[in-house]
């Protein structure tokens, strides 16, 4: 079998295959597995090829700009990267990694509230982080990471909503997943614990479910926007009457997400409702929308559709296990040299040029 160093990788595929072939095969599904029976996984991406793009010619594409302002940070491209635990089992550096990439992009890193790596350390990367958290029972815990967030110089909490309880996932269940041993969930530690407890009895999603508070409502929101200095966003709407909803309780953007296709199963394609939020905020907030990128026409087709700016996921995954912080970095490079590609091809030399005419959508999506 050719090594990482041998293969060629000219796409987000290459590296998903190269991915699969080198993870333990509970990592894999876990990374790659969605709720039930993943109609939702699978349709996240399918909706972006039923996507057409209506491109322009003869127009001066021989200098693009591809960047954008995000919650007045300018990024040279609109791809972010979300929250997404347990980085760990993807190489050693786990998040650490993933924040060096995106330092060198100039890109966003958003960091999982059940990341192995500590807040305070992913930021000393200089990576430009954003700290996604769910709003547990305890709130007394929820003000201590938002605490260690503004201090470690986060510039954004990521309030995901989507998760009152935990989706079922086959893959994962079969499996009987857990976190090894070894591998820590540092931001709900002290931040000072330097060995594993004696008693340490690890940890996976299910036993931190335990601690989700089924009760939110919108007046939570409120209260988090409440305590922090922080601009707050929303991530989990799929609807344009919540999407309002969040802006009017406080949300300085929202994150138009159905976890991945891992809560909800048959929740509709991200990339379907996209419109209708951003319709619903009248541009009120910043909208932005994960799940399902693949490549670089995608993220011109959501930009298209209203998106700031998109969120990619799991490819990240996919390199970090390849290569580490390279891997991270070449799929970053990847898809941001795809996406000037898309832009130029559409006649597009802005982001700014990429208007709704460019994309022509199934007419079952209206």
């Amino acid at each position: 079998m050719a090594t990482a160093s041998e293969v060629k990788f000219v796409s987000i595929a290459d590296y998903e295959n190269a991915a699969k072939a080198k993870l333990p095969l509970m990592t894999w599904d876990y990374y790659s597995g969605g709720a039930q029976d993943e109609h939702t996984l699978r349709n996240n991406c399918e909706a972006y090829s039923a996507i057409a793009l209506r491109y322009r010619v003869m127009h001066d594409v021989s200098k693009r700009d591809a960047s954008v302002e995000v919650l007045q940070h300018r990024i040279p491209f609109p791809i972010l990267i979300p929250p997404m635990a347990f980085q760990g089992l993807a190489c050693p550096e786990g998040e650490i990694a993933t924040a060096r990439a995106a330092a060198r992009a100039g890109t966003i890193m958003g960091l999982s509230m059940l990341s192995n790596s500590a807040v305070e350390d992913v930021t000393a990367t200089g990576a430009h982080v954003w700290q996604q958290l769910y709003l547990q029972k305890d709130r007394g815990a929820v003000r201590t990471l938002v605490r260690r967030a503004e201090d470690a110089g986060c510039k954004a909490l990521v309030m995901s909503v989507d998760s009152p309880i935990f989706g079922r996932q086959y893959r994962n269940l079969r499996n009987g997943f857990t976190l090894p041993r070894n591998l820590l969930v540092k931001n709900l530690l002290p931040r000072k614990l330097e060995r594993l407890p004696h008693n340490w009895p690890g940890i996976d999603q299910w036993s931190f479910a335990d601690k989700l508070d089924a009760s939110l409502t919108w007046r939570d929101l409120e209260w988090l926007c409440s305590v922090t200095k922080l601009p707050v966003l929303v991530k989990g709407l799929v609807r344009g009457d919540d999407a309002a909803l969040a802006v009017e309780h406080g949300a300085r953007g929202v994150i138009v997400s159905n976890h991945g296709g891992r809560q909800l199963d048959t929740a509709p394609a991200t990339i379907r409702v996209l419109e209708e939020v951003v319709t619903a905020v009248a541009n009120r907030c910043e909208v932005f929308v994960d799940g399902g990128i693949r490549r670089g026409i995608d993220v011109m087709k959501a930009l298209a559709l209203g998106a700031k700016a998109v969120l990619m996921g799991r490819p990240i995954l996919w390199g970090l296990a390849v290569n580490g912080e390279e891997g991270a970095s070449a799929v970053l490079n990847l898809i941001r040299a795809e996406f000037e590609d898309a832009m130029a091809l559409c006649g597009c030399a802005l982001l700014a040029d990429i208007s709704r005419d460019l994309a022509i959508t199934p007419p079952d999506w209206h």
